[in-house]
């Protein structure tokens, strides 16, 4: 049976509303705001994380976040209904499904950006102009980018580093010209990955226009060249750091960074990727390095 007609044989109009409001809360993926966490990178990077303000003022810069990245979803999926329909998981989404009506997941979309522009004028029009271009990206990427071979890579990649960047403007700290290097290439790094993947698991039932243009090969490459550069970039911001025992802990650091990424890699390249905001956290062995990747970084950054 069609995920539409399950929803047309709902029953009462009480369920109907109630299968409406949950279909309406998981188009807007709350699942995938784990990406602005993101937010906390420069505020962390700047030793300013954990004091009030700097703490305040990047908690309303993942909410409005939030709030962009659902009505961005709601949009993106109300475009892409006819095809999702299609395809052999993406049909069950509430838009294609049926759950929630197409005009009212772009309405809703609409109204969600503008509350979060808004919200985020109110904190600052650094933030605002931020959480603007990450709409306009992922608006682009909606309706052209993600049809494009390339510039599809570098669409999502460049969602990562506005987050990156909202979090800094947010807080008004300034960052170095190496933590957007390693933002970038690790977002890189993970979209090819998600990529690999994606081409990996294709059939006949697939949507992504894009994947008809990328190899196997071409993925790992792009895989290949990201990882290698993001470990330079990254050692040369540790190593423009601190001095003492701060400098000595980020550059501890390094060896989880390094291991975070060979494991990944190694996930991808046995089929896994596809969403990496789970894989995080699905795979113990990434989930504990990551762990002490951090409490490296906050002692180096917060010790010195």
């Amino acid at each position: 049976m069609a995920p539409v007609d399950t929803v047309r044989r709902a029953g009462t109009p009480a369920r109907r509303h109630a299968a409406l409001l949950g279909g309406l809360v998981r188009a807007c993926r709350p699942r995938q705001w784990v990406k602005n966490v993101l937010v906390a990178a420069a505020p962390g990077a700047a030793g300013v994380l954990f004091t009030v303000r700097g703490g305040g003022l990047t908690l309303v810069a993942f909410a409005v976040l939030c709030l962009a990245a659902g009505g961005t979803y709601l949009i993106n999926d109300a475009a892409d209904a006819k095809a999702d329909r299609l395809h052999p998981v993406k049909r069950f989404r509430p838009v294609a499904a049926g759950i929630v009506p197409v005009a009212l997941a772009a309405v809703l979309g609409a109204v969600l950006i503008l509350t979060a522009v808004g919200a985020a004028l109110v904190a600052g029009p650094g933030l605002a102009a931020a959480v603007g271009g990450y709409v306009a990206l992922t608006t682009a990427y909606t309706f052209w980018l993600k049809h494009v071979p390339v510039l599809d890579l570098i669409g999502v990649a460049g969602g990562f580093v506005i987050r990156a960047v909202a979090g800094a403007v947010a807080v008004g700290v300034p960052i170095s010209v190496w933590f957007y290097a390693v933002v970038s290439l690790g977002s890189l790094f993970m979209v090819a990955g998600k990529r690999s993947a994606e081409l990996r698991h294709a059939g006949s039932g697939r949507t992504r226009a894009t994947l008809t243009a990328y190899s196997a090969r071409y993925l790992a490459h792009v895989q290949a060249m990201s990882s290698g550069a993001m470990i330079v970039t990254y050692s040369l911001w540790v190593f423009q750091r601190h001095d003492g025992i701060g400098l000595a802990l980020l550059t501890l650091s390094i060896v989880p960074f390094v291991a975070i990424v060979l494991r990944y890699a190694l996930l991808v390249d046995s089929g896994q990727g596809e969403a990496p905001e789970e894989l995080v956290f699905r795979d113990r062995q990434l989930l504990v390095t990551g762990v002490v990747l951090v409490a490296l970084l906050v002692a180096g950054t917060y010790l010195n």
